[in-house]
């Protein structure tokens, strides 16, 4: 008597399982509530996390429409042999119907702001800001929409802006959120 044995491989479940962040509102301007979900991957040494997008149709169920692992540096990344990055873990903030997503990594504070337009998160706006460890920040703003990019430093305390740069910057189409990676934001 024969018989034939068949088996499947063990399907890998998802191993973001811990939730760093949620946040709710309109994304598309549809007068309905989105989400965004930051979860690390706990079962990896490296830490690895995932932003997902999902809004919500019209019959309230939510639709993943963007997920990614490259947005965010790993909290224990391989290049760096067990130890922790040193930066904090972003925030996501929905503002005005965009998905803004808070930075510190290396003491710089950064803005990155992402319109949604045809079915694409679109970055269009960079700001950082880094202190000197005295009296003066030194100040980025990047506007994608009108290509241009200003750079100041300022004193503490005062509104008197000095040093100031403002330079056109090229741009052919608007990066999307899935394609960008943690150094890839750092580059602009």
């Amino acid at each position: 008597m024969e018989t034939g044995l068949y088996s499947q491989k063990p399907v890998q479940k998802d191993s973001y399982t811990f939730l760093v962040q949620t946040e709710e509102g309109d994304l598309n301007k549809d007068k309905r509530d989105d989400k965004v979900v930051l979860t690390i991957d706990l079962k990896d040494e490296t830490r690895p996390l995932t932003v997902q997008i999902f809004l919500t149709q019209p019959d309230h169920k939510h639709k993943l429409v963007v997920s990614s692992t490259k947005l965010i540096e790993s909290e224990y990344p391989k290049d760096k042999n067990g130890q922790h990055n040193g930066n904090t873990i972003p925030d996501f903030i929905i503002e005005d119907g965009n998905l803004i997503m808070l930075t510190d990594i290396n003491s710089r504070k950064s803005r990155y702001e992402f319109r949604y337009k045809q079915n694409n998160f679109e970055l269009i706006k960079i700001s950082r800001v880094i202190w000197d460890g005295k009296n003066t920040t030194s100040e980025t703003e990047i506007d994608l929409l009108t290509k241009t990019k200003v750079e100041f430093d300022q004193e503490l305390g005062s509104d008197k802006i000095l040093n100031k740069k403002v330079r056109k910057i090229k741009m052919d189409i608007l990066p999307k959120i899935q394609d960008l990676s943690f150094s890839d934001l750092e580059e602009y």
